[in-house]
């Protein structure tokens, strides 16, 4: 022997990755252990060699490699690809003669025999070592990285990262359409392109690949109607009479039918080894089989009837159709008859009859053009339609043939296969599945093999590659024959279609987490032998899918050399191709459809590999330690190759196996993780038990394969066949129904999840055998989850009585004695009930969730305790651990209650009974009364997870209790009563409407409950699992918390329904209250009232609209700011105080897209206008200042008209009535009596513009003739009269400024906490501030950030509403929220005031005034509001100056007051604050040219205008000066003139004309076009450059608001001079005024300032009177000298 070999028998413990290999199944046979320098990673063979990847990534050869160009040693001695170091090498693949590689880049490398194209590099005819091959997309530059390999006889295939498959080599197994061989280069195999390979196998001369199933994204491709090769019809449809005549007979000479994905190509070889006769044919079409008993079937199917009664010899149904006969012809027909003769089914002449009308109908030419339009789903109704009609009339006319029951559910009609269940997770799996070509769902055993040829020529197929629907129910060699008699007699529905395989369904199959169990098999290339799978032995240029695969889970394709093989995830094996050495496992014929390999029951296959003609199954067994089966040929020691493959046509029976063949040496190799085969070589991948972890890890997957199978068999077994009862629906009712549904549904999520899993520890031990490839660990969220759920379901279904329902159906499907019940339930008590049986089958999956927590427990103890590994593995045995008991103790509750449910019948039970509902505590046994009950009165007290029902009646009736009350735990509080001298033990139960004391037995009775009724209140409330009367300490549950509850009692609250925040029974905090005739309030409640920020919206039925009110309330009620919008279109922001309108507030009326037609602003008393008010009347075009009383005019006001008529005087009633002012726009003026609006009526006094004056007594109305009794008089011609002066007082009739806007200062002082102005602690006030400050800012932030969906909803609406705090939260910008910190914080009010805290206290009321959130801004605000509603439109009239300025220094006092308030020890108007010396000093070094816009330093005298001006007059400017300059409007017009004029003149010019001495006339100005420093000299043209700097900052004046700012401007203009002159005399200067006025005239002037009149009154009137008679006041004076001279200028 071999010194690098040596027996099994004598190996090392504790290695990993041993090789063993043999030949045969003899047993006799001991396989030899190849020894190699590290641990087998992978292990491929091929002919004669083989080649193995080991730990590190290193690859050997071995066996014969006659591509070497050193000469062979040994035949076994394996040899290191030194090419390939410095690669790391991640999987191997080795063909007949060479091998490939696949490094960690993605890489592929190949050598070996290279004659056919098949190492991927041309002009080679072999490759002796590793060379890379490049596979590049057309027209690219990069490589495209590749996952595995896999390598033929002839040809090589690629799996690349994007799951697309490359070939190279030769013949028509690439799959690519390719005009001569070899394929040099790498190319694509276009067919598969679009779907998800996950797996790629290579045969002798055939490819085989593992498709995920397209999901419902990949189906919505248009059909495709004619053939991409020769443009032929696929489809022909013709209405023929009362038939309609369907063929899809066409097949393409071409390619094959490549659209459908079954391109065909006759074999050119001979068929071998099949069993049939040479003058059995092939057909050119796929599917070219029929339902009828005695129609021709297609090579290698036994007939349908045959298969289920057994009655036909497989000679008579081994019939085959001549291939060169063209469908339809006589020919054939005598073949088909001559078939039928041997035929025992009494009604012969029937089928003869039936034949004839085929053939006579199937000769009409059929092809008419399909409508390229027709969508996939229309065609395919259709099909099904025609399926199920065929299905009935073939039924119906062969009674005997016993296939009706099959037809029933393998053709259901249109309108089953489209039913589905209501439940949403079955919906979608139905509609997933219906993707997968599943119509309905199976009733018979999934596992015979029976039943699978049947469905695969039955069932309806699905979408075949180019996203069309095929017809395969005729053979297509006939054509489809239909009445439309029959088309609508197949609608009717025969059974509920419900779909049982997930795909998805809760298992997040999307996310790639866990292996697809969804899978198609496609294969092409040679056939000879039926290796292809598709029941003939016909070549496929193209991929095709192997329908008869579909729905079986397959999970690993495995090829032979003429053989193949599919694993599925249920551990079965399907095989098919060449079986001359019984190499399928099965000796049944034909061998050209998959078939299940003999295998003894409980054995479960999960690695399977082939060679040239036998195939090695490694399975589990009884104990852990997988085994070793064997199929196929013998291979007798030193026997010659060459002679076995001559000798191979007499294989005698004993020389290979019929069925496989258990190795009985194998459980001496260890636990095996993989086997291979190839050539006739077998080899086998091994570890020993290291630590017992390999032991656990193969014990892990055995018991989930086992699990899988076993969930599997009672989802076909008891689920499915109990579903599709007919009377089931009738026999449960429909919420029973609907529950068992749903418990079909998860548990269908469970077994899928069961079969991934299993899938996936599967593919663990075969390549890593680590704990960092378990799922389970990584994603143990979703088995929780799938688990969590489904025992959920099973309780509820167990809870309705679910499982004693089910006593008759499962009697109709499993009669007197279910035995395949007992026998899935492995029951060890004998005779238990069926619904014992089926409660103990679906609480099955909470014992493996068990068995979980075991074996990890198992892993961990293999390793160091301090080890992540372990840390990892005990985490997920403690998850697994606690759910079993959760759901242990789940499973106790279900049975207690369902219990209850049953020892307790009655209406009022049964009106309780819910699925989702537990018992908890019951008081029957009198543990639990009411306090202060009646004497016959009778209570029970029932405690669930969800409610406390307390049932209530009288002793002595038969049914005591007559009625019962339900009272949610979410909204129940309990407390202990403390114990009394009574020694009563009581409970006092609080909820929303009602308190009452519960009286317990004992003091333990007492404990028992109050434990049990927080328990389930606080699961109620986390919304945990229930898992009541668990060990563990029992937290309180919170006394606040969030629910929702419908109130039920009489009162304001009746019927309505609160979701929110509760304290103690009561709503408190936020929440949401509707009530059943749509009023609705979201905000804030208080002890059960509404209380803070809310809204509110009340239907109004007779405009069909809604009243939306938005705001603060208070105990129930409207109460403070607030907006209110009514369904009219009346629009209120403002004040409300008891639900009603009271306090400053505007009212706009009309429609709210259009400007209203009037607004009101003003005050409010309960409800009316009442007090001060402005009211816009835009229809009419006035407006009305004045005094309110009950919605009317009353007392003193003021109307200005758009035309110009200003009236001043009394109102009554709404009228102008009594003594008045009227003006108008010409200056004409009546004084005197009023009776109406406008209308004049007494003694009065009438006023031309002129001065003339009549006087008397009037009467009529303004504007339209005027009747007087009266003198004229003409004051002028007297001399003695020109000192009486006529003109009219304004303002004496009008309501004073302090009396304006009471209410809005009362409600700022309300704010401060003050009942009256002045009247209040100061050290309130700001903590109402801080108070404010911080309440405000929260309401904004949780606008940022709800904390829940109500307050999101809530928040938007609240804060868009600009109006309710005039902030919207996008201007809470970084700055703004820090200013609102700043303010928060308290500032030191108290103490002397010294310059450094006035200083302060301005920058704090600037601070203050610039956020509405503070008392002080929002009061800014409003004046605003208000000032700008009274002052703008038709208030703009100029006889309102005077009450504009008024109400300014009214706002400054009244504002200075409350400043005065917060700050007591700011000294009162024109109080002096001592100053310091140094900041004299530094007043005086800081020229003002630093800051020329800055305000001036404030002085030591304190004044209102100085503080607050700069605050308040910038926002009240655009009003205030549109008012001066109408009221200046004249005077300016003339200066202006003046100025224009005048400006015409040059420098000097004009210099001289206003009488400028010389020597202050500059001589030369700065060039702006010569470089720097230069000069230019003043000319006698030179214009606009004298002074030019001060004229620049004159100019300032119009861009400033406050007269100290204005002044502040002089000053600079001035001192601009001064700077000018002095550089001209070169010393210091003094002005007199004689010399310095007209050269300020001359900058006045040059400024040209167009509204200086307006200017220079705004400054007289707002000035602060401190200033008037200092510097700044001489300053002013000469500016206004200088407007009064330039009006009165004469030019000569």
């Amino acid at each position: 022997m071999d010194p690098q070999r040596r027996s099994s028998e004598d190996d090392d413990a504790g290695e990993r990755g041993l090789l063993h290999t043999w030949k045969g199944y003899s047993y006799s046979i001991t396989p030899e252990r190849l020894l190699l320098p590290r641990p087998v990673l992978q292990a491929a063979l091929g002919a004669q060699h083989g080649v193995l990847l080991v730990e590190g990534g290193q690859v050997y050869s071995f066996g014969e490699l006659p591509w070497k160009q050193s000469p062979a040693l040994e035949a076994m001695n394996p040899t290191l690809e030194n090419t390939l170091s410095g690669q790391r090498v991640v999987a191997v693949a080795a063909g007949s003669f060479h091998s490939g590689a696949v490094t960690e880049d993605g890489g592929v490398h190949m050598w070996g025999d290279n004659r056919a194209g098949q190492c991927g590099l041309s002009g080679l005819s072999s490759v002796p070592n590793p060379t890379p091959v490049a596979l590049v997309e057309a027209g690219g530059a990069e490589t495209v990285p590749i996952l595995e390999l896999a390598c033929g006889e002839e040809h090589s295939l690629a799996l690349s990262v994007q799951r697309e498959v490359w070939a190279w080599g030769s013949g028509c197994q690439l799959g690519l359409n390719a005009p001569a061989f070899p394929v040099w280069k790498p190319q694509k195999v276009e067919q598969l392109v679009g779907r998800c390979v996950l797996q790629v196998a290579c045969g002798a001369s055939h490819s085989l690949a593992l498709v995920r199933c397209p999901g419902l994204q990949d189906v919505q491709r248009p059909p495709v109607d004619k053939c991409n090769q020769c443009n032929q019809l696929l489809y022909t449809m013709m209405d023929k009479e009362d038939h309609v005549i369907i063929s899809d007979s066409h097949f393409c000479p071409l390619r094959g039918d490549t659209t459908e994905g079954e391109a065909r190509l006759e074999a050119t070889a001979p068929t071998q080894g099949l069993k049939s006769s040479p003058s059995e044919p092939v057909l050119p079409s796929y599917s070219a089989f029929s339902h009828i008993p005695a129609a021709p079937a297609t090579e290698g199917h036994t007939d349908p009837a045959s298969d289920l009664n057994g009655a036909l010899n497989p000679e008579e149904s081994e019939t085959r159709l001549t291939n060169g006969l063209q469908p339809g012809s006589d020919a054939a027909q005598s073949k088909a008859a001559a078939a039928a003769k041997g035929s025992p089914y009494p009604d012969e002449q029937a089928v003869k009859e039936y034949l004839r009308k085929l053939s006579d109908c199937s000769q009409v030419e059929s092809k008419t053009p399909s409508s390229g339009g027709r969508s996939s789903s229309t065609l395919n109704s259709l099909v099904a339609s025609c399926a199920s009609a065929v299905g009935e009339r073939v039924a119906s006319t062969y009674e005997a043939l016993s296939l009706k029951k099959v037809m029933n559910f393998y053709l259901p009609s249109r309108s089953e296969a489209l039913s589905g269940v209501g439940e949403n997770t079955a919906e979608r799996v139905r509609r997933e599945e219906s993707v997968q070509a599943k119509k309905s769902s199976s009733t018979g055993d999934i596992h015979e093999e029976e039943a699978e040829v049947l469905r695969r020529r039955l069932s309806l197929p699905g979408l075949l590659s180019q996203g069309r629907y095929a017809v395969h129910v005729l053979s297509s060699s006939y054509g489809l024959l239909l009445s439309p008699r029959l088309l609508r007699k197949a609608a009717r529905p025969r059974m509920r279609a419900l779909a049982l395989t997930p795909m998805g369904g809760g298992v997040p199959e999307d996310q790639e987490v866990l292996p697809s169990l969804q899978t198609e098999v496609w294969s092409w290339g040679r056939s000879e032998h039926g290796q292809l799978g598709h029941g003939d032995t016909l070549a496929r240029l193209q991929p095709l899918c192997i329908k008869s695969l579909n729905n079986k889970e397959v999970v690993r394709v495995v090829a032979g050399a003429q053989h193949s093989l599919a694993l599925t995830a249920q551990s079965q094996v399907f095989s098919w191709g060449s079986n001359s050495s019984g190499q399928l496992g099965h000796m049944e014929s034909p061998s050209s459809v998959p078939r299940l390999a003999k295998l003894s029951e409980g054995i479960r296959v999960w690695d399977a590999s082939a060679g040239e003609r036998h195939t090695l199954l490694l399975a589990d067994g009884d104990c852990i330690q997988p085994i070793i089966y064997y199929s196929g040929q013998q291979v007798k020691e030193g026997e010659d190759e060459e002679a076995v493959q001559e000798g191979e046509e007499e294989n005698r029976v004993g020389s290979y196996t019929q069925q496989p063949v258990l190795l009985p040496f194998c459980m001496n190799l260890g636990y095996v993780s993989s086997v291979i085969a190839g050539g006739r070589r077998c080899v086998a991948l091994s570890d020993r038990n290291v630590m017992g972890f390999i032991a656990s890890l193969h014990e892990l997957a055995s018991a989930e394969r086992k699990f899988y199978c076993r969930l599997c068999s009672i989802k076909s077994r008891v689920i499915r066949p109990l579903l599709e009862l007919e009377s089931l629906s009738s026999t449960l009712g429909q919420g029973t129904l609907e529950l068992l549904q749903t418990l079909a549904g998860r548990f269908s999520v469970l077994c899928h999840l069961t079969g991934q899993h299993a899938v996936s520890l599967t593919s663990n031990l075969r390549r890593g055998r680590d704990v960092s490839g378990l799922l389970m660990l990584d994603h143990v969220g979703i088995f929780l989850s799938s688990y969590s759920d489904y025992c959920s379901a099973v309780g509820n279904f167990h809870v309705v009585g679910g499982f004693q329902a089910l006593i008759k159906p499962s009697l109709d499907v499993f009669g007197k004695i279910p035995e395949p019940l007992q026998r899935l339930s492995e029951s060890s008590e004998e005779n238990l009930a069926v619904p014992d049986l089926l409660v103990a089958l679906f609480y099955l999956p909470n014992l493996h969730l068990h068995e979980y927590g075991r074996l990890l427990l198992k892993l961990a103890t293999c390793f160091e305790v301090s080890s992540n590994d372990y840390q990892k593995l005990q985490d997920g045995c403690s998850k697994f651990e606690a759910l079993t008991l959760q759901l242990k103790r789940k499973r106790k509750e279900a049975e207690y209650t369902s219990h209850f449910w049953k020892s307790f019948p009655g209406k009022m039970t049964d009106s309780l009974r819910k699925p989702h509902r537990r018992l908890i505590y019951e008081s029957s046994n009198k543990s639990l009364t009411l306090q202060n009950a009646g004497r016959f009165s009778v209570n029970w007290f029932i405690l669930f997870n969800d409610s406390l029902i307390h049932a209530q009646g009288v002793a002595p009736h038969k049914n005591p209790f007559s009625t019962h009350h339900i009272f949610p735990l979410a909204t129940l509080w309990v407390e202990p009563t403390p114990e009394d001298d009574a020694g009563l033990h009581g409970l006092k139960v609080i909820t929303p409407e009602e308190t009452f004391t519960l009286l317990a037995s004992s003091a333990t009775e007492k404990s028992k409950w109050l434990r049990a009724i927080n328990q389930a209140v606080d699961q109620a409330l986390s919304g945990a699992g229930q898992d009541v009367g668990g060990a563990g300490q029992v937290s309180e549950p919170p006394i606040s918390r969030t629910a929702s509850y419908t109130f039920y009692k009489e009162g304001r609250l009746k019927e309505a329904t609160y979701e929110g925040r509760w304290v103690a029974g009561k709503p408190h905090g936020r929440g949401v209250l509707k009530w059943t005739d749509g009023r609705v309030y979201t905000g804030s409640f208080n002890n059960g009232l509404e209380d803070g920020l809310g809204e509110f919206v009340a239907p109004n039925k007779t405009l069909n609209k809604n009243d939306h009110y938005q705001g603060y309330w208070k105990d129930g009620k409207m109460h403070g700011l607030g907006s209110y919008r009514y369904a009219s279109g009346e629009v209120y922001d403002g004040c409300f105080q008891d639900g009603m309108r009271h306090g400053h507030g505007m009212l706009r009326s009309g429609k709210l897209n259009t400007s209203s037609p009037s607004v009101f602003i003003g005050q409010w008393l309960q409800d009316k206008k009442t007090g001060y008010g402005v009211f816009d009347d835009i229809t009419k075009g006035e407006k009305y200042m004045g005094m309110w009383q009950d919605h009317q005019r009353q007392g003193i006001g003021v109307v200005v008209t758009q035309f110009g008529l200003y009236y001043e005087g009394a109102f009554k009633d709404n009228k102008m009535m009594g003594t008045g002012i009227l003006l108008s726009e010409d200056d004409t003026t009546y004084e005197g009596e009023f009776s109406d609006d406008w209308t004049l009526s007494g003694k009065g006094v009438l006023t031309m513009a002129n001065g003339d004056y009549l006087e008397g007594s009037f009467s009529g109305e303004w504007g339209s003739g005027l009747k007087v009794t009266g003198s004229y008089f003409k004051p002028h011609l007297f001399d003695s009269d020109k000192d009486k002066n006529r003109a009219v007082k304004l303002g004496r009739l009008c309501v004073s400024a302090e009396e304006k806007w009471r209410a809005v200062f009362e409600e700022c002082w309300t704010h401060l906490g003050c009942e009256a102005p002045g009247r209040g602690e100061h050290r309130t006030a700001w903590e109402r501030i801080a108070e404010a400050l911080t309440t405000n800012r929260q309401h904004l932030l949780d606008r940022y950030n709800p904390r829940s969906q109500a307050n999101l909803t809530f928040n938007k609406n609240v804060w868009n509403n600009a109006s309710l705090l005039c902030l919207s939260p996008e201007t809470l910008s970084l700055s703004h929220s820090r200013t609102l910190e700043g303010l928060e914080i308290v500032p030191d009010h108290e103490g002397p005031v010294t310059m450094e805290r006035y200083h302060f206290i301005r920058l704090y009321l600037l601070k203050a005034c610039d956020t509405p959130l503070h008392p002080l801004g929002r009061l800014l605000e409003t004046l605003v509001a208000v000032y700008r509603m009274t002052y703008v439109g038709v208030g703009a009239n100029r006889r309102l100056l005077q009450q504009a300025v008024n109400e300014i220094k009214s706002y400054l006092n009244r504002i200075f007051q409350i400043v005065r308030f917060l700050f007591p020890d700011l000294p009162a108007e024109g109080g002096v604050i001592p100053e310091p010396t140094e900041d004299l000093q530094d007043q005086k070094q800081q020229t003002p040219s630093d800051s020329p816009m800055e305000s001036p330093k404030p002085s030591r005298v304190v004044s209102s205008s100085a503080l607050l001006l700069p605050v308040l007059l910038p926002r009240l400017y655009p009003p205030l000066f549109t008012l001066y300059a109408l009221e200046k409007e004249k005077e300016d017009d003339v200066y202006w003139e003046c100025v224009l004029r005048l400006n015409k003149q040059p420098d000097l010019a004009l210099l001289a004309f206003l009488g400028v001495q010389q020597k202050f006339w500059p001589v030369s100005f700065p060039s702006s076009l010569s470089s720097l420093g230069e000069t230019q000299q003043v000319i006698s043209s030179t214009k606009d450059v004298c002074f030019a700097s001060a004229v620049e900052t004159l100019q300032q004046i119009s861009t400033t608001f406050t007269p100290s700012d204005k002044l502040q401007v002089i000053q600079i203009t001035f001192e601009e001079i001064t700077q000018e002159v002095q550089s001209l005399l070169k010393q210091d200067f003094l002005w007199s005024m004689d010399d310095l006025f007209p050269v300020f005239l001359y900058v006045v002037l040059r400024a040209r300032i167009r509204n200086l009149g307006s200017e220079v009154s705004l400054i007289e009137d707002l000035m602060d009177p401190c200033v008037q008679h200092g510097e700044h006041g001489i300053m002013f004076t000469t500016l206004k000298a200088c407007y009064y001279q330039i009006q009165h200028e004469k030019i000569t």
